[in-house]
């Protein structure tokens, strides 16, 4: 079967999704679609189709459109949709949602969010701790009343909570889910999902790690609190969505529902790899509340704009300004409550996605009506994001989203002495050398060490991972600013 989400080692290594099961037709030689099926076109379009960039540019080169870049990193379809000013301002989709009927990408088009569900998950949750019906600092247990998570006198000796469920701080495995469905498939419950009984084929859902005393992210933690939400409110939770969030803010082409409804399928992207249809179309994912949202861009858009008037001081949205400040304020490191924070500069708070022939990112400011939403659906979906994304951080003037497109530096070895070393955090762990032809990296792992690209005194550039990494001012640690999750990694000494 498919893998269903990359753990993060393998998503910084630059690793392809495998897809043993491709629709084995020929593909397709599909016409470019019009360009008005795609929505609206304006300045600000026009540069992202014209304007895209590599965060390191080489003296004489030339952007490439937006055509040549999905060619080159093999997407079918692309949706964006951008934030200014506390406003949609545009939203549009180019290329194809389906590369077997040719059928555009629009507007309105539904991807699937991968572990961008976790964010509105991690909302529904702090609404029904602001009802009272469910404590975010009480055992979990106390609100399992269908299943219960098996005691740990070791690793939870006082049991785990929603927040640190929703932080990926409970020390619990199944960092996400390997074992993706076809339509038509037999589905496993939320119980033989947690406790790892056929058809499910994960790991069973338990303490790894001691809960409370670090981040490691963990899928599985997001089906405890699926079942706890459930359990406190008496809903499914795909209906409990429904309710809470995803009515309310007038999100009408998003639903938790696998397989997906009549009205989704209307409108739907199919997943791809390597130029054809994933098999099936889409991988069927029952694990809803961490990687089962089918959505649009201007949908998470809608969600990223009500935190942002949230977290401002408005009231009237879907959480109150301080339980939308306490969703933003790190546990561990660089995460909060169901977000991915960047809180150096301007803080920033998103989330990015990946299930099986589909790839998402959404940023936004915390003090400001600025972000966007990027949704694609096949190849190397990451990759195109960070330029695109880049090309519209450029156009608006947002630096702390993504640095304008810059050439080498050049640094003396003196300066890249201070980023050698041993650095460990997140599950990864990353040994930097100092030589005098520049900085080399290396993720355990990997064969060989890699050329880093200097953006900065303190930022480089991996181009075989696509990510920055950012050190601190002391170079006690590095933060991943692009192409990853905010991943903090920390000096610490080299293993012997």
């Amino acid at each position: 079967m498919p893998q269903a989400r990359m753990t993060l080692c393998a998503l910084l290594l630059g690793a392809i999704v495998a897809y043993p099961a491709i629709a084995q037709s020929a593909p397709k030689v599909c016409a470019a679609p019009s360009i008005a099926i795609g929505g609206p076109s304006n300045a600000h379009t026009a540069y992202v189709e014209t304007s895209l960039r590599p965060a390191v540019i080489r003296p004489g080169e030339q952007p490439l459109t937006l055509v040549e870049d999905m060619r080159r990193y093999d997407v079918p379809g692309i949706s964006v949709a951008v934030i200014h000013e506390g406003k949609i301002a545009w939203a549009r989709g180019w290329g194809l949602r389906d590369l077997e009927s040719c059928a555009p990408v629009t507007p309105n088009t539904a991807f699937q969010a991968a572990s961008i569900s976790k964010v509105i998950t991690a909302i529904i949750a702090l609404r029904l701790v602001e009802q009272g019906k469910i404590g975010l600092d009480r055992n979990i247990n106390e609100a399992l009343r269908s299943w219960q998570m098996p005691k740990d006198d070791k690793l939870a000796p006082h049991g785990i909570t929603l927040r640190q469920l929703l932080s990926h701080t409970a020390g619990l495995g199944v960092h996400g889910f390997d074992q993706a469905y076809r339509p038509g498939d037999v589905l496993p419950t939320v119980v033989q999902i947690l406790d790892g009984l056929p058809p499910a084929d994960n790991q069973p859902v338990r303490s790894v790690l001691p809960a409370g005393g670090q981040f490691e992210y963990s899928g599985g933690g997001y089906m405890v609190a699926q079942l706890a939400l459930s359990d406190v409110s008496g809903m499914p939770f795909a209906d409990l969505a429904q309710r809470e969030v995803l009515g309310p803010l007038g999100m009408t082409r998003s639903a938790f529902a696998m397989p997906p409804s009549p009205k989704i399928r209307a409108d739907m992207a199919f997943g791809s790899a390597w130029g054809k249809t994933i098999a099936g179309h889409y991988a069927v994912m029952p694990q809803l509340a961490p990687a089962g949202l089918w959505t649009s861009a201007s949908d998470l858009a809608r969600v990223l704009i009500d935190l942002q008037a949230s977290a401002a001081g408005e009231n009237g949205h879907r959480l109150s300004p301080a339980m939308a400040r306490e969703m933003m304020t790190p546990v561990k490191d660089n995460w909060g409550l169901g977000l991915a924070l960047y809180p150096d500069e301007a803080p920033r708070f998103g989330h990015d996605g990946v299930n099986p022939g589909f790839e998402s990112f959404m940023i936004a400011y915390r003090g400001k009506g600025e972000g966007i939403v990027v949704m694609t659906n096949g190849g190397d979906g990451r990759r195109l994001t960070a330029d695109v994304v880049r090309a519209v951080a450029t156009d608006y003037g947002w630096p702390e989203i993504a640095a304008p497109a810059t050439g080498e530096k050049t640094l003396s070895l003196a300066e890249l002495s201070r980023a050698a070393g041993h650095f460990e955090g997140g599950g990864l762990k990353v040994d930097f050398e100092a030589r005098p032809e520049g900085l080399f990296g290396r993720l355990a792992g990997a064969p060989a060490f890699e050329r880093l690209m200097a953006l900065s005194p303190v930022s480089f550039r991996s181009e075989t991972m696509g990510i920055t990494c950012k050190f601190a001012p002391d170079f006690s640690s590095c933060t991943i600013i692009e192409g990853g999750p905010p991943m903090k990694l920390v000096r610490s000494k080299t293993p012997a």
